[in-house]
């Protein structure tokens, strides 16, 4: 039994997509533009049909890099992008009003070099905005062809419903992992009820679990994995610990850890695609090659046990961050 192509927005993609974050900002000190133009091509080539990026990746950086380096590929690719988290200076706000909406998907489509966006998100919930306007906006943005389809990111099963009834939502995205179980409170399913296909971000718990001999003393000093509880202290020793032993499980199946923890993603469901980021050319191979891969049912139940809400240590967000996600969240222990 093997993984086929999966739907999105009625188009059918590889369910392994690129998340494209890393290319501008986050982890360190991003790639050069040259380099990370060579990503984006060879992307392509291997397979990838779904790319994902964000106004507040590099600040419209992100976007530029991927409008300059593929306008003359554009129908290769399945496009998704996202707004509502504005940059001022130092600080950031999120804005959803329906005015921001629109003044900031014509400004991607002018940085992205293209007339339309397949999927356009929501990046977080704005709660001085009732969603019912947010997704109005961009139910007239349908209308007039600008973007093929509504998302949502970081959002609410109660949010998606009340969303999901204003216009019909394509996709929901959060981040999945074995380390993050949060969609399996209410949104996973509620995505499967409703037909909306789920995009897990970080599927590869931010790099640790393909990588279990990930040292976070070696962090560029602003890697944003340094705010994350995860990778703070004693927490990170247990979870890096936890990694080890899921990249045994992984090498005992003949695959990387990676191409585990992507495989249990996809396990979650047919509704279910993954978007990992990397700006390293082997891990993006390593990422795809393959994505048609079934886990067997016994190993996620192995994964499973050794790895979930109980056993990893921190939450996945600091106490600044957390405000800002509608998500469901576990109660505090």
């Amino acid at each position: 039994m093997s993984i086929t192509r999966r739907t999105i927005a009625g188009r059918q993609v590889n369910p392994v997509g690129l998340g494209c974050m890393s290319l501008s900002w986050a982890y360190g000190t991003p790639p050069s533009d040259e380099d990370g133009a060579r990503l984006l091509d060879r992307a392509l080539d291997l397979g990838y049909d779904h790319l994902d990026t964000a106004r507040i990746y590099g600040t419209g950086h992100n976007e530029t890099l991927i409008g300059q380096t593929l306008k003359g590929r554009r129908s290769q690719f399945f496009l998704a992008s996202k707004t509502g988290i504005i940059v001022d200076g130092q600080k950031r706000r999120i804005d959803c009003k329906p005015e921001t909406i629109r003044a900031a998907l014509e400004e991607s489509l002018r940085l992205l070099q293209t007339d339309h966006i397949d999927l356009y998100y929501l990046h977080r919930r704005d709660f001085t905005v009732p969603i019912e306007e947010s997704v109005g906006a961009l139910a007239d943005l349908v209308k007039e062809g600008k973007i093929g389809a509504i998302g949502l990111s970081e959002m609410s099963a109660e949010t998606v419903r009340r969303a999901h009834a204003t216009h019909p939502v394509a996709a929901l995205q959060t981040e999945y992992s074995p380390m993050t179980r949060n969609p399996e409170i209410a949104v996973l399913e509620t995505c499967r009820e409703l037909g909306i296909t789920f995009v897990a971000f970080s599927p590869v718990g931010r790099g640790l679990l393909a990588d279990p001999a990930l040292d976070v003393a070696s962090l560029p000093e602003k890697d944003i994995r340094l705010a994350m509880p995860r990778f703070q202290d004693g927490n990170f020793a247990h979870n890096r610990d936890l990694a080890a032993r899921f990249g045994a499980i992984a090498a005992r199946e003949g695959v990387t850890p990676a191409q585990l923890a992507l495989a249990w993603v996809l396990s979650r469901g047919e509704h279910v695609v993954a978007i990992p980021g990397t700006m390293r050319p082997d891990h993006l191979a390593e990422n795809i090659a393959r994505w048609d891969w079934a886990i067997p049912a016994s190993t996620a139940s192995e994964v499973d046990a050794l790895i979930n809400q109980q056993t990893v240590a921190g939450h996945r967000y600091g106490a600044v961050m957390r405000p800002t996600i509608d998500t469901e969240d576990f109660a505090e222990a």
